[in-house]
């Protein structure tokens, strides 16, 4: 006799289990601590056999009849349904370890431990875990299809973000190349999508180029009535051209007065790589002046509240302000952007100022062993470009001779 709802609510639990059976193989067992659970029997390879299909309450009487009903299609096809459904949660398994989110959690630790400054990597999950993996995260990595990510990173730029769509492209095409390479899928959708955002405009870095130009600047700075590390920092820039950040977070451990090296460590670094950069002697005169001052403490150019902590990251370009120099004019990262285009004018190896600028070796592993190329010719560089700029600060103006 089929089961009712009023039946099985009205059902109670015995010393023993007991079951009430339904039709067609289906029953519901009832266990002595009051459980109810549904059971559909079945008969395959001459093996009597049990699938489990839920508990009472979880699993309405009608929706255990429908369980109950494709069990027995399945038959019909010689399936075992208790083996299908064995094999449906080992995908529904693999599928969520193999999912967007899953993969991508994956390579960043990797990367985070090997490659990445801890910012850096910082910033990466902030931009996943805010704008793609709320979209795509759950779904398996192997089934996202190129419009599905493309409508993810256009939701990005409908904001306006346009340059972090293009960052986060740029994450999800190395995401899909590590999934590849860990056989977790065969395809990188993301390298389909190249060209189909909106193009990023271009930062220019405001800088001063003419000779003269600059000659005013280096005697500006050079009277300059702030803070005394501040000065020097604003010294130290066109002579050593790093950047902005790197300058500030300059450790005394790292000038070394007798090799007349900074060597600013990996984890600094944008791409984790050792970077030396040769010392003038007008430089490490700067150096030996603020070290009287700041010698006590861990930072070359400490904060104006506290030893502990470098000068925060608006200070050079505050400075540049207060000196009368818009931000139109000239940045603090403009210094780069100043020595770059000098000397390439005055036709230096430009290899030789790449290397020293640390742009772009995107091969970590060839980096970390190039970041000593072409250091003599560098040294040389360096003092010349610092002679250089010593004769515009005394409105000299000569030519940057190539060695």
């Amino acid at each position: 006799m089929a089961l009712t709802d009023i039946k099985i609510r009205s059902a109670k639990p015995r010393e023993k289990a007991y079951k009430l059976t339904d039709e067609k193989g289906l029953y519901l067992f009832i266990s002595p601590n009051g459980s109810k659970s549904w059971r559909f029997k079945y008969r395959f390879a001459g093996k009597e056999k049990l699938l489990s299909i839920g508990l009472y309450g979880d699993v309405s009487l009608a929706d255990a009849r429908e369980e109950r009903d494709k069990a027995r299609k399945l038959l019909a096809k010689d399936i075992d349904p208790g083996l299908d459904k064995q094999s449906k949660k080992r995908s529904s398994k693999i599928a969520a370890e193999n999912s967007f989110e899953s993969v991508a959690r994956e390579w960043h630790t990797k990367c985070s431990s090997k490659k990445w400054t801890k910012k850096h990597a910082e910033r990466i999950l902030v931009r996943l875990e805010k704008d793609i993996f709320p979209y795509i995260g759950t779904k398996a990595i192997s089934e996202i299809e190129a419009p599905e990510l493309l409508a993810v990173l256009t939701k990005i730029e409908d904001r306006g973000a346009i340059d972090t769509a293009h960052r986060a492209h740029q994450n999800c095409n190395q995401i899909f190349r590590y999934a590849i390479a860990t056989g977790k899928t065969k395809h990188n959708i993301a390298a389909d999508l190249q060209g189909a955002l909106t193009p990023v405009k271009q930062i220019h870095y405001s800088s001063i180029k003419n000779p003269i130009a600059i000659g005013e600047l280096l005697r500006s700075i050079n009277n300059y009535q702030g803070h005394f590390p501040t000065k020097c920092a604003l010294q130290l820039a066109p002579l050593l051209f790093v950047r902005p950040g790197e300058l500030r977070h300059a450790e005394w451990s790292e000038i070394n007065f007798e090799t007349r090296e900074w060597k600013i460590p990996a984890k600094k670094m944008k791409m984790r790589v050792e970077h030396i950069v040769p010392l003038s002697t007008q430089a490490i005169s700067i150096f030996k002046e603020l070290r009287q001052l700041t010698r006590d403490g861990q930072y070359v150019f400490p904060s104006v509240r506290s030893l502990k902590r470098p000068m925060s990251d608006n200070t050079l370009n505050a400075a540049l302000r207060r000196m009368g120099y818009t931000k139109e004019e000239l940045t603090a990262h403009g210094f780069r952007s100043m020595a770059s285009t000098l000397l390439n004018e005055q036709n230096w190896n430009r290899d030789v100022i790449e290397r020293q600028l640390s742009h772009g070796e995107r091969d970590t592993v060839r980096a970390a062993y190039n970041h000593a190329e072409y250091l003599p010719q560098r040294k040389e560089m360096m003092q010349k470009w610092a002679d250089y700029l010593e004769n515009l600060a005394r409105m000299n103006i000569v030519e940057l001779k190539v060695g």
